[in-house]
């Protein structure tokens, strides 16, 4: 199913991190890819020009923040000048993964708070609205002084999971920091839910010392819930302490299917973990075991409604 829109009047265009999905939310659309043309100059410096007019008409610039985090971030932020100095008459820059999220506080001196930093230089730069999906920490909506629209991931893992036989299963939350939306999530399932309380030793090493919330002894199937997959150190350890716990079979499912370095190798030499779902916020692999889902549609739903002056209040994450 499409949602046309009139496309004389809107652009899109993809950065380098992702054009799959800048493909998939197009096609939804109704309306064509519009190209940009990525080169570098002999001293590594980036060339970046959008190939279609972008004069007096909505301009939206499609780009994760996923790896390389930086590069990807000075193209985007480059593509929004771009929009900006050839009189775009709105732009829209749409980030489905907003990688910065995760520094979201001062928790150490002389350090920068980069998830607000980096708000501030998308609207230095010219975005007019910002879209994203579920942020790493959910305070972090506040930071930008433009619109923004924090969609959820939630109603596509719920829709996969309904279909499927959940007998003895508990959803487990990652930490207690998600244990709300995993709440959520596991009412809509009709499960019970515990969280992880984890100690986190570095940003690679954790430690769990137990569970909050329902017990998982009894339950064959683990359905871990998080928002993003980085090194995959938290849901392997998890993954550990619920086999010790009796647990004999692992679902694992994430908006943010990063893994980085050996992260995904990490949960697969598990072989309690039997399926891994995600989505596309990312450009992912293909394994057996894993299982893609894309927030095109989501993102798309979202862009038609803001397009068509529709509330998109029902696509935005509260509380999760």
């Amino acid at each position: 199913m499409t949602h046309q829109l009139n496309p004389s009047e809107i652009r899109i265009f993809s950065g380098s991190a992702h054009p799959a999905l800048a493909a998939g939310i197009a096609e939804f659309l109704g309306v064509p890819l519009d190209e940009t043309h990525v080169s570098r100059f002999s001293n590594d410096n980036l060339y970046l020009q959008l190939g279609a007019s972008v004069r007096s008409r909505a301009v939206y610039i499609v780009q994760s923040l996923a790896p390389p985090v930086n590069d990807h971030l000075v193209e985007l932020l480059m593509m929004l000048d771009i929009a900006r100095a050839a009189a775009a008459k709105e732009i829209h820059a749409i980030i489905p993964y907003y990688s910065f999220a995760r520094s979201d506080k001062k928790d150490a001196p002389r350090i920068s708070v980069t998830a607000r930093l980096v708000a501030d230089l998308l609207k230095c730069s010219g975005a007019t609205h910002v879209m994203t999906v579920m942020l790493h920490s959910p305070q972090v909506h506040g930071f930008f002084s433009v619109p923004t629209d924090h969609l959820s991931s939630r109603p596509a893992f719920e829709q996969f999971f309904l279909q499927r036989d959940l007998t003895g299963t508990v959803v487990v939350a990652g930490d207690m920091g998600n244990a709300k939306s995993a709440a959520r999530f596991a009412k809509t399932l009709g499960l019970p839910v515990a969280a992880g309380n984890k100690e986190r030793i570095s940003d690679k090493e954790v430690r769990f010392t137990g569970l909050v919330g329902a017990q998982v002894s009894g339950f064959r199937r683990a359905l871990i819930y998080d928002d993003e997959i980085a090194t995959g150190g938290t849901i392997r350890s998890l993954s550990e302490m619920l086999l010790g716990e009796g647990i004999e079979e692992i679902w694992v499912a994430c908006t943010h299917g990063v893994f980085v370095g050996q992260g995904f190798e990490k949960l697969v030499e598990l072989p309690e973990i039997t399926e891994i779902v995600t989505t596309d916020t990312v450009p992912q692999r293909e394994h057996p075991r894993l299982t893609v889902l894309s927030v095109a549609p989501v993102i798309g739903e979202a862009i038609y409604r803001n397009a068509s002056q529709q509330s998109i209040g029902d696509l935005f994450v509260y509380g999760e």
